[in-house]
């Protein structure tokens, strides 16, 4: 496991995080570090994520898998009664889950009603689902960190996908209000957003290739193509002791596209 400098145990020794939509793409690389940098990680997702599990032991971690339905409040109390039997506390919760790189760009008329209901219920309430399963340990350890996660185009405004930037525009506003309302109780709520990202289903998805693609690379100030390692140094400053007092916060992570 990596350790900070100066420091004699891995920064998030002790710690356990649930980190949603982990058994894949960017979610996967989230666990990962969490998990290399020393916390406890539930991978929770409908997904099976005994791939990440194992790759989180092998390399000297502890984790566990939970079949996890973000859209089901049934399910996510499981997930965070997972944690607690496994791991004894919640300390970190990532609010990764979400529709994204499957989805086709598409003028607003086009998105049908059971879609946008969909989409909402993933990208929004599931993240409401998840704050609201782990509150009550959080709550009584008077300490927590709950990272959502929400994307560059709802500072941009990008069209062709009104109801995943309207989500992701509704995780800012969440997490604004959620971080007023559990501050007392000793818990940080922030936003990391990151810009578009080479994930297994971007890149597997035509219509993030091409022009698209170059004209998102062009946008940015640092103009490359985002990888999913690029999050993950951000994600780890949001959990960490070095930001305990941020919450309320927006970081964009896309390479100066967005600068707020």
């Amino acid at each position: 496991m990596e350790t900070d400098p100066g420091r004699t145990e891995p920064v998030l020794s002790g710690k356990v995080a649930i980190v949603t939509g982990a058994a894949q793409g960017i979610g996967a690389e989230y666990a990962l570090m969490l998990g290399a940098h020393g916390a406890a990680v539930l991978v929770a997702d409908v997904l099976d994520g005994g791939d990440v599990v194992a790759r989180i032991r092998a390399a000297g971690g502890r984790a566990q898998y939970q079949h996890t339905d973000v859209t089901d409040a049934a399910s996510v109390e499981a997930m965070a009664q997972a944690a607690l039997q496994s791991f004894g506390r919640i300390d970190i919760l990532i609010n990764n889950a979400a529709l994204f790189g499957h989805l086709t760009p598409k003028p607003f008329e086009q998105i049908d009603s059971h879609e946008w209901d969909h989409l909402m219920a993933v990208n929004v309430r599931g993240a409401f689902e998840c704050a609201k399963a782990v509150l009550p340990a959080m709550r009584r350890q008077r300490y927590g960190k709950i990272v959502n996660i929400a994307s560059g185009t709802a500072f941009k405004g990008t069209p062709m996908l009104l109801h995943y930037v309207t989500s992701k525009g509704a995780i800012l506003s969440l997490t604004r209000a959620l971080a007023r309302e559990v501050g007392v109780h000793g818990i940080r709520v922030n936003t990391l957003a990151p810009g578009l990202t080479r994930s297994a289903n971007v890149i597997d998805n035509p219509a993030w290739q091409g022009k698209v693609s170059e004209n998102n690379v062009a946008s940015r100030a640092i103009q490359r193509d985002a990888l999913p390692q690029d999050l993950t140094g951000t994600l780890l400053y949001l959990v960490s002791p070095a930001s305990d007092f941020v919450t309320g916060q927006a970081l964009v992570v896309d390479g100066g596209s967005v600068m707020h």
